[in-house]
């Protein structure tokens, strides 16, 4: 019998966290992983797409110069750029499987089952722990109508090794706008299909619309109140027939409807662990309802955001609950969320449209695109939306539209966490002309 401290099954930044982190307060650890070690965003997520969006990105500060030093755009060669994002993904598995080795941790590869609370099955090898941490992640969600079986996902898309003449994207959340931003900048004639007339929900609507309008201007063909009725192979194309009686015919169409936890097959509910559709449920420990058995990251029912870095906070967080050094509630900070588009769209901090209404916070939407900053790079949208208490006059939100939004909106994060009034960011003296030297102008 192979007998452990803890036992974490996936090997995402938020199982990997847990594991490094547990292993260097001297518990004996052992990771199971049934696919790629790494987990979803070094192999098929959130990595590789940047480095597709980091071409986008060239070629847009390239376009926005035309005729004011430079005279050509250069076009996005799809075989060289995937080439280039495979030299990044590539290695990630060994290398992660490797990195654990190294580090003493054992690695288990299969998938597993629990047979009680202490005991998991693996390749029918049993493995016992005192404690587990449930790391498992989520797939992508299928639109179950006739023909689903033509749709690809996020991780087909960015392993195409040629770019598609026409795409079809079905869903209007951040992985349908980032991917079809990316094809219609490469090259590609897109058309994006939204169930009603909101796309990214949660995030500002007018910088959400200021967003929409500059896609639309680029190319994108958005088709909002419609959504896919079927899919029909027609020769080496696809027909989807629209609820609106209408169709599309495309030589590839993705489905980016949401993503489901993956819970299935662990014999969770043999052993009491509680969950549902949108995830395990844990409490305020992310302790399931089974003492030993922990979870962490986007395989969880929360309300925070399944992003990357929040399952490394919870990973982190737990790793120090298991080994003693605290025993307090997880607390999380204010978490910043990003769309990477053309520009794009950052937001943090209260954004809720009713909230906002109170009359205790002061709202106000800045045009940047007159500031040197941007300005020096003949930015054309480039706004911020920012938003203070009136009693304490601290920030306590803000969203950012422009090609800089990324940097700016971790400097409104730090702001917030950190309580930080005007005046003492006014103190601070910043390197000019750059993002952060203008901060002391917005509030």
């Amino acid at each position: 019998m192979n007998s452990f401290d803890t036992i974490i099954i996936g090997s995402g930044p938020g199982g990997m966290a847990a594991a490094y982190d547990l292993a260097a307060e001297g518990k004996k650890v052992a990771v199971v992983e049934a696919d790629l070690w790494g987990g979803t965003c070094p192999n098929r997520g959130c990595d590789p797409k940047k480095v597709l969006y980091g071409a986008v990105e060239a070629k847009d500060n390239l376009a926005q110069l035309k005729d004011q030093g430079f005279d050509i755009i250069p076009k996005i060669n799809w075989p060289e750029l995937m080439a280039f994002k495979e030299t990044f993904t590539q290695a990630v598995p060994s290398e992660q499987k490797q990195g654990l080795i190294s580090a003493g941790i054992q690695t288990i590869t299969g998938k597993a089952t629990f047979r009680d609370s202490h005991t998991i099955i693996v390749e029918n090898q049993e493995y016992q722990a005192s404690q587990f941490i449930l790391a498992t992640g989520q797939r992508s969600a299928i639109l179950d109508i006739p023909g689903k079986e033509h749709f690809g996902t996020s991780t087909e898309f960015l392993s195409m090794t040629e770019l598609p003449e026409t795409i079809v994207f079905v869903g209007g959340g951040y992985i349908s706008l980032e991917l079809a931003n990316i094809a219609n900048s490469s090259g590609s004639e897109v058309h994006l299909l939204h169930h009603n007339e909101r796309p990214l929900k949660g995030f500002d609507q007018g910088m959400t619309n200021e967003l929409i309008g500059n896609l639309k201007k680029r190319g994108v063909h958005f088709h909002f109140n419609e959504s896919a009725a079927s899919i029909s192979k027609q020769g080496a194309q696809y027909r989807v027939a629209l609820t609106s009686q209408g169709s599309l015919l495309a030589d590839r169409v993705f489905c980016a409807t949401g993503r489901i936890p993956n819970v299935e097959g662990l014999n969770l509910e043999a052993i009491g662990v509680a969950f549902n559709r949108k995830g395990i449920i844990v409490n305020d420990h992310l302790q399931t309802t089974i003492a030993n058995i922990y979870a962490l990251g986007d395989c969880l029912q929360k309300n925070t955001p399944k992003l990357t870095p929040i399952a490394s906070f919870e990973g982190s967080y737990l790793a120090k609950l298991l080994s003693g050094k605290l025993e307090t509630a997880i607390h999380y900070p204010v978490i910043p969320t990003i769309i990477f588009s053309s520009p794009k769209l950052a937001q943090v901090g209260l954004a809720d449209e009713a909230m906002l209404a109170d009359d205790r916070y002061k709202q106000q939407t800045i045009d940047l695109s007159q500031w040197f900053t941007y300005k020096h790079l003949n930015e054309p949208l480039v706004k911020a939306k920012i938003i203070t208490d009136k009693v304490t006059g601290l920030l306590v939100g803000a969203t950012v539209l422009g090609n800089e939004a990324d940097q700016l909106i971790n400097l409104f994060t730090m702001m917030i966490n950190q309580h930080l009034t005007a005046s003492k960011v006014n103190e601070m003296i910043m390197l000019y002309p750059t993002v952060s030297s203008d901060l002391s102008y917005f509030y």
